[in-house]
Order: structure tokens, then C-alpha cells, then sequence
């Protein structure tokens, strides 16, 4: 289910490009086999009905002085956004991760609905330019 999941969001407007199906593999692969690095989890309606998931990445940061959770992807099926979803997961996390000093995420900045919803939230810009440098 989260491959197919998964597959959907990065075919979506929240993401800036597609990426290759055996890097959600591996993500897949890192789960199954440890928690150390990333958590996945499936949100699922009490009657086990998927409604989306979620990637959460660990790390320490000497910037906030301890345990840093990386909201790696949050993504809720249509049929269930604007019904609080969102709210709840991010209620869920900070109580699934109680040591955490900083909960980190990255958002598209023409998603105006989810930058609304971390705002209310209590998150905040982080005024870093990002860089990256992929091992390909």
C-alpha cells in the first residue's frame, strides 16, 4: 500500500518532480529493515480504510540541541483532506516522539492549504537556502 501511496504523491502537484520508483523502494527497504534512520507509517480510517501516510527521518542537531524529526512526507488522499487528518498526524508524531527539540519539514511554496495548516500548527519559515548534492 505505501508504494502505491507513495507513487500517487509523487505524481502530484505537492512535490517539485517525480522520482524514480526504486528510490521509494529503498525507502520501503530501510523501514522494514530498521528504525534507526526513518519511521513510515499508514493512516488508515478505524475501519482500516488507507487515507494516506507519512515518512519521519531522525537525527541529532547541535542547532537545536537535540533530537531533530525530519517530516519527510505527509500525504492525504483527497477523499480525506479538510477533514483534520493533517492535524491529527502531527499530534500523533510529537506524541510518538516525545524527546524530539525540532520537528523539520519542507513544503512546496504555492501549497497555500498545507503552509496553512503547519502555520496554525506553530511551525514557522526557516530562512535557509537549501542545497543539495545527490549521489546518483
Amino acid at each position: 500500500m505505501y508504494l502505491e501511496l507513495a507513487e500517487a504523491f509523487y505524481h502530484s502537484p505537492a512535490v517539485l518532480h517525480p522520482i524514480p520508483a526504486q528510490y521509494m523502494e529503498r525507502t520501503f527497504d530501510e523501514m522494514i529493515r530498521s528504525d534507526l534512520y526513518v519511521d513510515g507509517f499508514l493512516i488508515s480510517t478505524d475501519e482500516d480504510e488507507p487515507m494516506g501516510y507519512a515518512l519521519m527521518s531522525k537525527t541529532f542537531s547541535q542547532e537545536c540541541g537535540g533530537l531533530a524529526i525530519w517530516f519527510e512526507e505527509m500525504s492525504v488522499l483527497p477523499a480525506f483532506q479538510g477533514h483534520g487528518v493533517g492535524s491529527k498526524v502531527f499530534e500523533f508524531m510529537e506524541q510518538y516522539y516525545p524527546s524530539w527539540a525540532r520537528i523539520r519539514l519542507e513544503v512546496e511554496r504555492d501549497n497555500t492549504r498545507a503552509i496553512k495548516l503547519y502555520e496554525r500548527l506553530g511551525y514557522q519559515e526557516l530562512a535557509y537556502y537549501q542545497m543539495v548534492k545527490d549521489r546518483v
